[in-house]
């Protein structure tokens, strides 16, 4: 049962049914020109025994009897003149069952009384018309028994489906050679390749050389050719980069350790009487105070595995509304004010913690944007539905975001939307605005503010 799931396997069966039918197709209308045939000889030799009676007319009815029954024909009606004349007659078992006339047939008349034969096992008398050969008459009839035409209708079916089907399994066998050579073959070749490079995908040497001679398969065997050449090097570049993230989480630490003694020391200097030490203080404690800030944020990143989130229920309104009062008591009396514009009932399914983190780390990123240019601002979130998803936006009126930070906004450690940022956080927030499958972007940003906008999809309630 194995053979026949192969591809193979089940061309050499199609193919063998597909030339049964066609052979089928063909064995009806053969069945019919045999039976044409059978009854016209019966004809010409209905015939020839007329002519020998005509010939000599004191035949004895002996001999009449054995030339009836040479031409296997109960009688015979030649009509020569205008007159229709019995020439040879013999006793007729039972009525005439039905006439056919073999002047003008037309294709599916012939057809279809051949099918009628094969399907009827009475034995029937019939009677045959047809025109004499060489110009003997006008016509000749005869009447004759049905069943050695059916018998012989029979026995020639049966040879031509037996020929059928010696055609047919030997074009299969030869079709099946042909396709595993050159199709089943070269596909076993490409998995054998696809299996190899699966087990070792980094060594080069498992990647597939491109030799088939079909176009098709060969168009294959390139197109796969590219695919493990891009993995391989994406592989190997992984690698390196997982042992360069290793060195730099080492380095990280032990910098951040070398930079927290510093800040110490600095705390010291910092209480110096010397006016120039006092001044350059402060600079050098911002200085070490970001750089320890990096290599936290390094380490943070290097070891962060945020879980799938817990999707629930989760009353919009509320959750904003607990970010905006976080914010505002972090602001003081610097100038900035918050407003929220999200409808009462608004729910949405999520993380309610992972959410909280996303809108933080967004409000917090447009609140230091503003105390940057020194001047009052506002920063709003609004929420609403559209086209089966819920959308949250951002927006500030702080000074936009540079160029640069445009570029690379959601990769780590490109530059972030505020000055001197790593970008560690909004990479995380798209990372897990995604989990929730959904999606953060920049949708505007000039000098007059920027709008960041969280779209989330309606989540059914079982997943």
């Amino acid at each position: 049962m194995r053979f026949f799931k192969t591809l193979s396997g089940r061309f050499l069966v199609l193919t063998a049914i597909f030339v049964m039918l066609a052979e089928i197709l063909i064995f009806v209308p053969s069945v019919a020109r045999f039976r044409e045939d059978f009854l016209m000889s019966r004809l010409e030799r209905a015939q020839i025994a007329s002519l020998a009676l005509l010939a000599n007319e004191d035949i004895t009815d002996e001999l009449q009897e054995e030339l009836l029954l040479n031409a296997g024909v109960f009688n015979v009606v030649l009509r020569r003149d205008a007159a229709r004349q019995l020439v040879l007659s013999s006793p007729i078992p039972s009525p005439i069952y039905a006439t056919y006339d073999l002047r003008n047939p037309a294709p599916f008349e012939l057809i279809g009384d051949a099918l009628a034969a094969l399907a009827d096992p009475t034995p029937r008398v019939i009677r045959v018309i047809g025109e004499p050969s060489q110009m003997a008459g006008l016509l000749i009839e005869v009447t004759l028994e049905s069943e050695p035409l059916r018998s012989a209708m029979i026995d020639y079916g049966l040879r031509i489906l037996l020929l059928s089907a010696v055609i047919s399994v030997f074009t299969a066998s030869l079709l099946f050679l042909a396709v595993r050579g050159l199709l089943v073959k070269p596909i076993r070749r490409v998995v054998g390749h696809m299996q190899s490079y699966a087990a070792a995908p980094e060594d080069a040497r498992q990647i597939i050389a491109p030799s088939a001679g079909v176009t098709e398969l060969r168009e294959a065997e390139e197109a796969l050719q590219t695919l493990q050449t891009q993995l391989t090097h994406a592989l190997k570049q992984r690698e390196r980069l997982a042992q360069l993230g290793g060195a730099v989480a080492k380095v990280s630490h032990d910098l951040r350790n070398i930079l927290t003694s510093a800040q110490l020391f600095t705390d010291r200097i910092e209480m110096s009487d010397d006016p120039k030490v006092k001044r350059m203080a402060p600079k050098l404690v911002n200085s070490i105070t970001r750089a320890v800030h990096l290599c936290e944020s390094t380490l943070a990143y290097g070891r962060a595995e945020e879980p799938a989130p817990k999707l629930e229920d989760i009353d919009l309104d509320n959750l904003v509304n607990d970010v905006i009062e976080s914010e505002r008591l972090a602001v003081g009396e610097s100038g900035i004010s918050f407003s929220a514009d999200v409808p009462s009932r608004l729910t949405v399914r999520a993380d309610g913690e992972q959410l909280h983190r996303v809108l933080s780390n967004l409000v917090r990123n447009a609140r230091q944007a503003i105390i940057d240019t020194g001047k009052p601002g506002e920063i709003g979130i609004a929420a609403y539905d559209e086209d089966g998803a819920c959308l949250i936006t951002v927006t500030d009126t702080g000074p936009g975001l540079p160029p640069k930070a445009r570029e690379h906004l959601f990769q780590p450690f490109h530059g972030g939307a505020t000055k001197g940022g790593t970008g560690l956080g909004l990479s995380i927030a798209q990372e897990l605005v995604r989990g929730h499958g959904g999606d953060l972007a920049l949708t505007r940003t000039d000098e007059t503010g920027t709008t960041f906008e969280i779209r989330l999809p309606h989540a059914p309630k079982s997943a």
